[in-house]
């Protein structure tokens, strides 16, 4: 049927309704509005008003059922119909909000009345503020499914938290208030371990370090077991012996002080070669029964075969052994080529150097050390993790105790001296034919002589760059009336404790009087500076400079062209490009 201008307004504006006969299988009361028709009869009307406006006729449009596809007939429902459909779905959302609302109150109320109810009641409970606030986080950030099963092969990565239940104040009858004090944690380590060593068949020595307030103000215990391998718990062929603490830092410890604990048994233990371990058993050693913590550590697991009594008797493998200390700062690396040099030429061939870095070797440190480590003369080893326990200079006593009881049976001499000094032997000496003097000592001191780090001669300047350091730098400080470091040395196997500067828990005799045989330069703080030391020149033999005296000295500066073709020979030039 046809529909003039105006029906077809209407029609596009959705307010004419056509019901069509449907055609044979539809639904007898099929009907839709123009508004669903109004698109397909505006591009059916465009394309009609466009031909007939070419042709000169009378717009309008036609719209047929046979126009219709059945599947595009549907039910579609009245006005009236719309409007109750959207009351209907309007009404349910309001009701369902009140729901959610409600029970969101409902929840909140309980929590509250929870809380209010922790807080009033007379005893203390299991559950605190801070369980319910963590319980209420967790219910809130947990998914809504299970979550996978955790790995039960792997630990746990979260730290075990153990519950302590507190004491509340009391009141007695004749109204005293007696007051509670809670604790909570702990302050510093009971024990910590750096290293366990054998010190023969019946004996052994840990080294570590343990609270300093500790055992200052309490009277920690340690006893000593050797428990067998077949024994996988302590039974009849457990061997106990008390734990004999030496603390060997003089009381320069700072959180943390250096314990040497050592374990001697009555009899062999192990000595068949059947494998065991040494179980110390370390305890605060408070009065009060409470506080009292007590602490069972494996120091030393030995494999069964594992044992080689010999050492104990053998030779050593080597005649000099430099125990150093923790090496820090950004050290240069130039200076340590020329201290690595000079004393691998100074103790020969059947000599070791044991390089404890806590953080001073970087990658230019590392490159002067490797051509060394690789011909077998250093070991380096990296004990940066101690930097954590807050000791005395970076627990410097206790990487040198942990040096000794390590290569104890190693060695024939330990030497313990720093990086910035040299050991000087006198013309026509060498340490072979000075130790052989001294050998029925355990101990002999060094003595110092204290080098300007600042004053070079002026007929260097100028060529500072091509002289190694002990070269340039040759004024000894000479003030007197003042007491100075000494360095030492010692037979480790007669040893059981040492120290930075001596040694006070050994067997056998000690000197002191050493000064015609050896003594050691101390270029302080060189090591430590990237930059080239010459800071004034001077053309003297003898000054005052900032207070203090010097004198010319060229004593090492006389061996330097020595060792410069000695490390040549020995590592070739793949040093020779070391900066500062």
């Amino acid at each position: 049927m046809w529909l003039s201008t105006k029906e077809q307004f209407r029609a596009y504006q959705g307010e004419v309704q056509f019901r069509i006969q449907p055609k044979p299988g539809l639904s007898r009361h099929t009907s839709f509005t123009a508004s669903k028709m109004s698109a397909t009869c505006q591009h059916h009307h465009r394309r009609k008003l466009g031909s007939r406006r070419r042709r000169g006729k009378k717009k309008g449009t036609c719209i047929s059922s046979q126009h219709l596809s059945p599947f595009s007939i549907a039910e579609m429902p009245t006005e009236k119909e719309k409007d109750g459909e959207k009351e209907k779905r309007m009404l349910v959302g309001i009701i369902w909000s009140c729901a959610e609302m409600k029970l969101l109150l409902a929840a909140l109320l309980f929590l509250c009345s929870l809380a209010t109810l922790i807080q009033f009641l007379s005893s203390r409970p299991s559950l605190s503020n801070f369980d319910l606030r963590l319980c209420l986080s967790n219910l809130a950030s947990s998914p809504a499914s299970s979550p996978p099963p955790q790995n039960l092969s792997s630990p746990p990565t979260s730290p075990t938290t153990i519950s302590i239940k507190a004491e509340e104040e009391t009141q007695s009858e004749d109204g005293v208030i007696k007051r509670a004090f809670n604790a909570y944690g702990w302050a510093a380590y009971l024990f910590i371990q750096m290293g366990a060593y054998r010190g023969g068949l019946n004996t052994f020595a840990i080294v570590g370090l343990s609270s300093k307030p500790l055992h200052i103000y309490s009277k920690p215990t340690y006893e000593c077991e050797w428990r067998p391998t077949a024994d996988s718990l302590p039974t009849n062929g457990s061997i106990t012996a008390p734990g004999y603490k030496i603390l060997p830092d003089w009381g320069y410890g700072r959180v943390y002080t250096v314990v040497v604990v050592n374990c001697t048994f009555p009899e062999p233990v192990g000595a068949d070669g059947s494998g065991g371990k040494l179980i110390l058993h370390a305890s605060t050693g408070w009065r009060d029964e409470r506080d009292r913590h007590k602490e069972e550590i494996v120091a030393l697991v030995e494999e069964p075969a594992s044992l080689n009594s010999s050492i104990f008797t053998a030779p050593p493998k080597y005649e000099y052994l430099y125990c150093g200390s923790s090496l820090y700062g950004n050290l240069s690396p130039q200076r340590t080529r020329e201290w690595i040099a000079y004393h691998v030429k100074l103790f020969g061939e059947k000599a070791h150097f044991v390089i404890h870095d806590a953080g001073g070797v970087h990658r230019e440190v590392l490159e002067v050390l490797k051509p060394w480590m690789e011909r077998g003369f250093v070991t380096l080893q990296d004990i940066r993790e101690q930097e954590r326990f807050d000791g005395y200079y970076h627990n410097q006593f206790m990487v040198v105790n942990d040096c000794l009881h390590r290569y104890r049976f190693m060695a024939r001499w330990m030497f313990f001296f720093d990086i910035d000094e040299y050991i000087y032997l006198p013309p026509r000496t060498t340490i072979h034919s000075m130790v052989a003097t001294l050998s029925d000592h355990t101990q002999f001191t060094i003595e110092q002589m204290p080098m300007s780090n600042k004053l070079c001669v002026g007929s260097d300047q100028g060529k500072t760059a091509r002289k190694w350091g002990f070269e340039k730098l040759v004024y000894k400080d000479v003030k007197r009336g003042i007491r100075r470091d000494r360095k030492y040395a010692i037979q480790p196997r007669n040893v059981f404790a040492t120290g930075v500067h001596m040694s006070q828990n050994f067997v056998g005799k000690t000197t002191h009087k050493t000064e015609k045989k050896i003594k050691y330069f101390h270029y302080h703080g060189t090591i430590a500076e990237r930059r080239e030391p010459c800071r004034e020149f001077v053309n003297t033999t003898e000054l005052t400079f900032e207070g203090v005296p010097y004198v010319l000295d060229e004593t090492l500066r006389t061996t330097v062209a020595l060792v410069k073709r000695f490390e040549l020979k020995t590592i070739g030039p793949r040093l020779q490009r070391t900066r500062q």
